[in-house]
């Protein structure tokens, strides 16, 4: 059976003026699919088999390449896009024809130069196309476990839960809202930490390190911001979370955590209003 969109090994069936025509093996259709005349390695003889990838042209038939493609169907892959449109972007993926990325199929703005990780699809018509929706085309058998350093790629960003990550191109991560610390886009590359394996098997992910590392690095930045804020700040407990978050970067949690170690050092005290340095380098 001949699968468009795959690598596989077909029998030379017959030749003629356009190139060589393949089949899977044991078929009688003499017909098959073509792999053009310049592509046709020299001497290859009937009954032979050459590996070659299948896709469909533009007159909507089928032709062979012994080229491989930088991505092939139930794959991953982060290619250029080298033409935008109306109807979508044009992907480098290898093969003279480049690769359409529908409209539909994007996630946020593509643009000309711009890199993006995607699947491959046989759309409606039988064409093969790229996707950005890529959640059902992860996997949750990862390697991983809690604490485990990974990277991955931004491929989705959801305002009520958080941003989508491919683990390496190929796993299922989030890194959850009250996780996310700056500003981040769809294509990010990222470097997190594992925080935890859900029973499903997807992976919760931070950009923070593991609490008792962060609590000395949340507390030092505190002090230097009171330092170059001479001594006082304007945040406390009573603070909103958002607050928090735009002045400093951190969660109120962290926030919080860092305050009870410098209040327990005798490095700060507590007032109406925030909290001062009780020392001054």
């Amino acid at each position: 059976m001949i699968e468009q969109g795959k690598m596989q090994l077909l029998e030379a069936v017959r030749k003629d003026r356009q190139g060589l025509y393949l089949n899977a093996k044991k078929s009688d259709d003499k017909n098959g699919v073509l792999l053009p005349r310049k592509q046709t390695p020299e001497g290859i003889g009937i009954g032979e088999e050459i590996e070659v990838f299948v896709y469909q042209a533009a007159e909507e038939r089928l032709l062979a390449t012994i080229k491989k493609p930088k991505l092939l169907l139930g794959e991953l892959a982060v290619l250029k896009a080298v033409d935008v449109t109306i109807f979508g972007a044009f992907l480098d993926w290898g093969l003279e024809k480049d690769l359409l990325l529908p409209v539909k199929e994007q996630a946020g703005r593509v643009v000309k130069g711009g890199s993006y990780l995607v699947g491959l699809f046989i759309n409606s018509r039988g064409r093969l196309c790229a996707t950005m929706k890529i959640y059902d085309l992860l996997s949750t058998k990862s390697p991983y476990k809690e604490n485990d350093r990974v990277h991955g790629a931004i491929y989705n960003i959801n305002q009520d839960l958080g941003a989508f990550v491919a683990v390496d191109n190929k796993y299922h991560g989030l890194i959850l809202n009250n996780e996310l610390y700056g500003n981040y886009a769809i294509g990010d590359k990222v470097e997190v930490r594992v925080k935890k394996v859900r029973q499903d098997g997807k992976l919760e992910l931070s950009f923070r390190q593991e609490a008792y590392h962060e609590i000395e690095n949340d507390a030092q930045k505190i002090l230097g911001r009171l330092k170059m804020d001479g001594g006082t700040m304007l945040l406390n407990d009573n603070s909103a979370p958002e607050q928090i978050k735009t002045e400093l970067n951190m969660s109120k949690r962290a926030f919080k955590r860092a305050v009870g170690r410098l209040l327990l050092e005798g490095a700060i005290k507590t007032t109406d209003k925030g909290i001062e340095l009780t020392w001054k380098d």
